[in-house]
This record gives structure tokens, sequence and C-alpha cells, in this order.
């Protein structure tokens, strides 16, 4: 199929987007990697009239790790820089993890880390690693930036926080400390395939207990979804036997999974049991998290 008709621009600068945007209107659309915008216009499910090219506003790239605890993340980084960059393996090495479980070389080598956060598909792997690990979303507008909590960033199928005159810039994440290790976990059909279902789980250790267990599924509802019950459940004790199996149980009450390609919801809930006891299992043993 063929894209309907479109403008393009190119902007240069944070500043010249904003002017772009006011100039081509509500209709125009931001031009980032173009994974996922080019597929939705080749099969005529956007139609923004104008792209505005962001890939050289320079505001928008880089990975810092010079804040205080916490490491800035450009919106223009691919998939690739965040799976090669040794800043983002030695303190993040779960979001270098999940960069490299997204589909291809050619599109990690395409594909921003911003894009797929303003894209918000609910089976991505990026957006449900920055609500497990309580990251911070930079949006700027011509008012200047504001930073939108991560897990009140995604509000819908497709569907984010973003007023229309804001573009996010950049991503910030605190620093991964050694008593508190995240693993991401997914099953798909074939490798590269978006995930039938996906696991993101942080917790603190004492001894043998979880203290404050984040665990966010993706591929499981419309957007990232926390576990909250699973998660009150495991805080405070071991991650075994009837913690477990009560967590398990608690997830046919947090998770309401719609029936997708895949299939329908008893899959999915099952897929997320299996996924949760691997996860833990991981967490114990990290080195069993990539084999999972």
């Amino acid at each position: 199929m063929k894209a309907p008709p479109f403008g393009y621009v190119r902007a240069q600068s944070l500043d010249d987007v904003f002017l772009l945007r006011a100039d081509c209107g509500a209709e125009a659309r931001l031009l980032a990697g173009g994974q996922s915008l080019l597929a939705t216009l080749a099969f005529r499910l956007s139609d923004p009239g104008t792209l505005i090219d962001i890939g050289r506003v320079a505001e928008l790239r880089g990975i810092d790790g010079t804040l205080a605890g916490d490491i800035r993340i450009g919106a223009l980084t691919t998939h690739s820089e965040l799976c090669r960059s040794d800043l983002v393996r030695e303190r993040l090495p779960v979001l270098a993890h999940a960069a490299s479980l997204i589909a291809h070389p050619a599109i990690r080598n395409r594909g921003t880390i911003g894009g797929s956060l303003a894209y918000a598909d609910p089976a991505a792997e990026l957006p449900a690693v920055c609500v497990a690990l309580d990251a911070r979303i930079v949006a700027a507008s011509p008012g200047g930036e504001r930073r939108i909590a991560a897990a009140q960033f995604f509000t819908g199928l497709f569907e984010t926080a973003l007023a229309a005159d804001e573009v996010i810039c950049a991503v910030e994440l605190a620093a991964r400390s050694a008593a508190r290790p995240a693993v991401i976990l997914e099953v798909a059909r074939r490798r590269g395939d978006y995930a039938m279902a996906g696991i993101v789980l942080a917790a603190g250790r004492a001894q043998d207990r979880l203290i404050d267990p984040s665990i966010v599924f993706f591929g499981v509802g419309s957007g990232p979804v926390q576990a909250a019950e699973a998660m009150a459940i495991l805080d405070g004790r071991p991650a075994g036997g009837e913690a477990l199996a009560a967590a398990q149980a608690a997830l046919d009450r947090d998770l309401d999974p719609p029936t997708d390609q895949h299939g329908g919801p008893a899959m999915k809930r099952h897929l997320a049991r299996v996924l949760l006891a691997r996860a833990l299992a991981a967490l114990r043993e990290p080195g069993k998290a990539r084999a999972a």
C-alpha cells in the first residue's frame, strides 16, 4: 500500500520544532526513527498532512550520567545505542537488555526511546521498563520543560499525557543500586516479534525477602500494567512458596487482558503467572534472566 500525500520539513533545533508545529497545524506529526509511524502511513492508518523530521535536533541526543544519581537519556537515542552504551549497561542493565529484545537490528538502528514512549504500544518493552524503574519523562513545550512520572504518562491504548504542543526531549532514570536488581522477560512466538506477554520486575532484597517490589506487565492490557495486588502480597515476604502462589492468584484481579492476535484473556493470565515465577527466580539467580 502507499502512504497518503504529505509534506515534509526538517527541524534543526528544538525551537525550530515548536515553530514548525505552529506553522503546520495540529495534524502535523513528528518523525524521529519512523519505525512505527512509517508503517501506519503505509497502511493509511495515519494521515498527518506534514511530517516534521526531528532527527537532527542536537538537544534531543546524548546519554548523560553526570546528574546527581540519575541518567538522562535523550529522546533520539536509538535502541542500538542503548544496547551499546557502557554507561547504560553498567548502571541500567535492564534497560540495555530490554532494548536488545526489540525487533531486529535494522529496527533497533533507527527506532528511538522517545518514539517508543510517545507511540505507547502496549506490547512495547521500554514503556514497561520506565514504569517499573520510576522514570521521569521530560516533556518540552514553548513554555519550558515539565517532568511526568512514567506511571502517569501512559493513559490508554496508544495514548499518553503529552499535551498537543509538547515533545519528549529526554528520559531520566535513577541509576540501579546493586541492592535493587531488575529483570525483564517476555514470551514471543519468534525472536523479534512483539511479546505475547512480558514482565519487568524490580525489587530490593533483605536476606531472602523482597522489599518494595515493582511488577509491570506489557502485552496484557492497553499499556504498561502495574500488578498492584501482587506487589503488595510479595512485599516483605520470601519470593516463593505460598507468597508466590498468592501473588500469581492475585494476577487474575490485577490484569484484565484483551483478546488479540495471540490469544484470549485466559492465555494471557497464564503467561503472566509463568513470567512472574520466572522473574522471581531470575532475581535470585541473575544468570538465568536472559535464558528464561
